[in-house]
């Protein structure tokens, strides 16, 4: 954990482009993705719809609005590996998170759609990485701010991504008492 409440636990770092992660490295990393639905309920359990709007920082978004856009990045990222697996070296499109966060879906939807979507999501994506042969990981798209990433990368990417959102959560209610 850092004292950094954008990055509790540390920003996104992964050795190099060219670095490829181990068979194990990945079962670890796809079992982190299978745990992100559960942990971010469990995360969640038993807020108030007050505490579901407070922001997990000053200036950033409420919990309401981490947990909607856990599963729009997710089914970008299952996206992306799909295009990946389907095309050579596909151009991807970037979205507008933070504006997205801002949609009326973000801000009024019930979070129990999107802990569900999620779910469903994440069935369906693991089953997915479960099937890859060492060399589909890979693969690459590229990003028009980031230039070429494997599928390594996205991977290691995302298994972050959901403890990153996961901690957001936790870190406020640790910090509030809740």
């Amino acid at each position: 954990m850092t004292d950094d409440p954008r990055y509790p636990i540390g920003p996104f770092q992964f050795a190099s482009a060219a670095a490829e992660l181990t068979n194990e490295q990945r079962q670890e990393l796809i079992g982190e993705i299978a745990d992100t639905p559960a942990r971010l309920r469990e995360a969640v359990r038993g807020l108030s719809d007050e505490q579901f709007d407070t922001p997990y920082r000053p200036g950033g978004w409420t919990v309401r609005q981490v947990v909607h856009h856990v599963p729009d990045s997710h089914l970008n990222s299952y996206v992306r590996f799909k295009l990946a697996l389907t095309e050579e070296h596909p151009a991807i499109k970037p979205y507008d998170e933070a504006r997205w966060a801002m949609l009326g879906d973000s801000r009024e939807t019930p979070v129990e759609v999107s802990l569900a979507l999620l779910e469903a999501l994440h069935s369906r994506w693991v089953t997915l990485l479960r099937t890859l042969a060492p060399a589909d990981f890979a693969r690459t798209f590229q990003h028009p701010e980031w230039g070429a990433f494997s599928l390594d990368q996205n991977l290691a990417l995302y298994a972050w991504h959901g403890r990153h959102h996961v901690a957001h959560v936790t870190a406020l209610r640790e910090r509030r008492g809740w």
